[in-house]
């Protein structure tokens, strides 16, 4: 592994060369015009279409499909227009119009994305010119569904900075004072026998034997028992995420995890109550006892405070985002925005989930309690209150890496189903961009699959290349020039609805409107005085070398070595 992956990482993305194309016969040859493309990435067909723009209307344009990318350049002398959308980020291909449509552009294909985009291409009627980029598409978009690999497996970009190395369990855990007398670091799930979802490395009581994880997992819903997710460094108070109880209708107990949530508690002397957070409304979580699941109740667990946070599921979510897309793109409706942005719910939802990490953190952070937190299958909603708590707590998760280490800690090996501080974060806005739009191109290896005993399967590390390997190669490009470096300073955001703002530079981006907004004059000026600072440091030191030189061949007398050193000023 070491030396098939040790090559990988040697070199820079290559990512402006002329693309190549595959001929019937599998040979591959060069396109004359000068389109984008990764290492690995090959063409599939191009063609000429009209691109239905929601902005500016019909755009006579050359479409190219590769095995990564749909890419669109205009044919019009007066429009510069570009399209590049990874084929991961197609959630839908329809075909728009019939054999009979006789509208103007009424005959093609209508695209739907996940990055809030619709694209629609009018075609010729003839010569099956529709019939052959939908399967095309189809095929390249969606491959597992047709035997073909995701373009991750087939990515060969080499970077200077090997991703895959950022996160090391054991490493991280060390950083938070782990294992100390109270916990350990237990491998029972080294080979995901008793939880297929969670990570092989777990942190657990050191009282908790190997044997009693296993009586307490099966309690737990997909066996997704208590553990550790982050340690107070000073108080000691934790975070622990697990799923649902299996309570079910009947009432079960397990006087195996009644006992495990006591041991928790006792870690710390300094308080009496271990406090749970239930993600979802309380209304959900009893409708959740008729097929098998629940909470902890009151008489069970005695030594335990419940609290509902009222976060809805997934399908809410969706619904909700959905909402924002129909407002959002492709116009929008300026008279009617706050009432119809108030419509999506969307706001309300980020709001509790806030709400909700704000008050795991205070817990905490106040030396309050430890806290437990769950949802169902302690993933989706879990996973945001705990990294969400996380990043308050923990200024270290704040930075790049941090950052990086998080993500792989909280969402990736923990599985899932896939505000602003100006100062308090190393990395700016378009860090978190990259990263959202990378979670669907498949692109990179980062975050495909839903846990780690699959990822191993597939021998990730060893077959893709990691998103942290293309941030971390550029790191400037995606630093805040603001970032205070503060040591556990705890954030605590204004869960209100009247701070809180749709994040316009992600879900209004495509319009060209409000790209033009771009970039933040403020930050630009900023980064501009940066660069003038570092071209004074640069001159002021070629100066000191060349004034070092003379000094070395001039007389050694102190009054001809002051003569000739310069006085130097910078405004800096």
């Amino acid at each position: 592994m070491a030396s098939a992956s040790a090559s990988k990482y040697n070199s820079h993305s290559l990512e402006n060369e002329s693309i190549k194309k595959v001929s019937q016969d599998g040979v591959s040859q060069d396109v004359s015009e000068t389109v984008p493309r990764l290492p690995g990435e090959l063409l599939i067909t191009e063609k000429e279409v009209i691109y239905i723009c929601p902005f500016n209307g019909p755009i006579k344009g050359r479409v190219y499909i590769t095995n990564y990318r749909l890419y669109l350049r205009s044919l019009e002398t007066d429009s510069a227009l570009i399209l590049d959308v990874p084929l991961g980020v197609i959630s839908r291909i329809e075909k728009m119009g019939g054999a009979t449509s006789r509208g103007e552009n009424s005959y093609g294909l209508d695209i739907t994305c996940k990055d809030l985009r619709n694209l629609r291409f009018a075609l010729k009627q003839e010569g099956h010119s529709r019939r052959d980029m939908f399967e095309i598409l189809v095929k390249h978009a969606f491959p597992l569904a047709h035997n073909l690999p995701l373009f991750a497996f087939v990515n060969e970009e080499k970077f200077n900075v090997d991703g895959w190395t950022v996160y090391n369990p054991v490493e991280e855990y060390r950083r938070q004072g782990l294992p100390n007398h109270h916990w350990r670091i237990s491998f029972i799930n080294k080979c995901y026998e008793l939880c297929e979802t969670y990570p092989a490395l777990l942190v657990v009581p050191y009282r908790t034997s190997d044997d009693d994880l296993r009586r307490i997992a099966t309690f737990r819903s997909r066996n997704r028992l208590p553990v550790l997710s982050w340690i107070h460094p000073e108080n000691k108070m934790v975070i622990m995420r697990c799923s649902q109880p299996l309570v079910g209708m009947s009432g079960k107990r397990n006087k195996d995890d009644e006992k495990y949530l006591d041991v928790i508690r006792e870690t710390n002397k300094q308080t009496s109550k271990l406090m749970i957070y239930d993600a979802r409304p309380s209304v959900n979580a009893v409708a959740n006892k008729a097929t098998g699941g629940g909470y902890e109740s009151d008489d069970a667990y005695q030594n335990s405070e419940l609290s509902f946070l009222d976060i809805h599921n997934i399908h809410v979510m969706r619904e909700s985002l959905k909402k924002v897309k129909d407002i959002v793109y492709p116009n929008i409706e300026e008279s009617h925005w706050l009432s119809s942005l108030e419509s999506t719910h969307w706001l309300e939802h980020i709001k509790l989930v806030l709400t909700g990490a704000i008050q795991v953190a205070d817990q905490v952070s106040s030396g309050k309690s430890s806290v437990l937190v769950h949802c169902s299958d302690g993933w989706d909603r879990t996973a945001q209150l705990t990294s969400l708590a996380m990043l308050m707590l923990d200024s270290f998760y704040r930075t790049i890496e941090g950052f990086e280490i998080l993500v792989q800690k909280e969402w990736i090996s923990f599985g899932h189903k896939f505000a602003s501080f100006p100062t308090a974060f190393e990395f700016n806005e378009g860090f978190l961009i990259t990263v959202l739009d990378h979670l669907y191109s498949c692109r990179f290896g980062t975050f495909l699959f839903n846990c780690d005993s699959a990822r191993e399967r597939q021998k990730l590390t060893e077959r893709t290349v990691s998103l942290w390997s293309l941030i971390n190669s550029n790191k400037d490009k995606f630093k805040n020039p603001f970032y205070t470096k503060e040591i556990n300073r705890v954030l605590y955001p204004v869960a209100s609805m009247r701070h809180l703002e749709l994040w316009v530079n992600y879900y209004i981006r495509w319009n060209p409107r409000v790209k033009q907004q771009q970039p933040n004059p403020v930050e630009q000026r900023y980064m501009e005085l940066l660069a003038l600072r570092d071209d004074y440091i640069k001159r002021l030191e070629e100066l000191q070398l060349a004034n070092s030189a003379k000094l070395a061949d001039a007389p050694a007398s102190t009054s001809s070595s002051s003569q000739m050193v310069p006085h130097v000023q910078t405004h800096f």
